[in-house]
């Protein structure tokens, strides 16, 4: 429940009235509430506005993608997913998410190494907003530190050779952002 409302929060300055909308849930994780999560009527309401008021956030115009700004591109990989999420920052820094996605591992893709899933997701990402991000830069953001080398040195494996040679194909730059603060990638390749 931490973890959906996290999600929900990053972007709560999209989602009007975002306090009194979450409230139910946030109420679930009281520590007077007991660990297993009983969701009633009021509950589920709350999920379902949430949910919808986000969807208006990213169709209607509330905040139009500028195709002359640099772009954020989070992203995450798990043991059976990768995810991504396309934002722009507005002149107060709040991002604005465009795009959500993430896909699933087939077999193989889930026993890759850690930093060869983030980097999957990475390119990924990038492939799947081509027509929007390409010729701008793009900032990458990831939980997993050593992908943040992933364009400055020279990988060992040819799998991530091969991923930062087609990584130059866009103007982009990856930083590290802690756990904690990757919320959106980070449930979207979890649940």
């Amino acid at each position: 429940m931490r973890q959906i409302l996290g999600f929900f929060s990053y972007f709560r300055e999209n989602i009007p009235h975002f306090a009194a909308m979450a409230k139910p849930l946030a109420d679930l994780t009281k520590k007077s509430k007991s660990s297993k999560i009983v969701c009633g009527e009021q509950e589920i309401k709350a999920l379902r506005d949430l949910k919808n008021s986000l969807k208006q956030a990213v169709t209607t115009p509330l905040y139009i993608m500028n195709l002359q700004k640099d772009f954020n591109l989070l992203v995450d990989a798990s043991n059976y997913s990768v995810a991504g999420v396309l934002t722009q920052s507005a002149q107060d820094g709040v991002h604005h998410p465009i795009a959500f996605f993430s896909w699933k591992l087939d077999k193989t893709q889930q026993g890759w190494s850690t930093v060869e899933k983030e980097a999957y997701a990475a390119l990924k990402s990038l492939q799947r907003v081509k027509q929007w991000v390409f010729g701008r830069k793009v900032t990458i953001h990831s939980d997993h530190n050593p992908l943040t080398y992933l364009t400055a040195s020279s990988p060992k494996s040819t799998k991530l050779l091969r991923w930062a040679l087609a990584l130059q194909e866009f103007e982009v730059t990856f930083r590290y952002r802690a756990g904690k603060d990757n919320v959106v990638p980070d449930l979207l390749s979890r649940m």
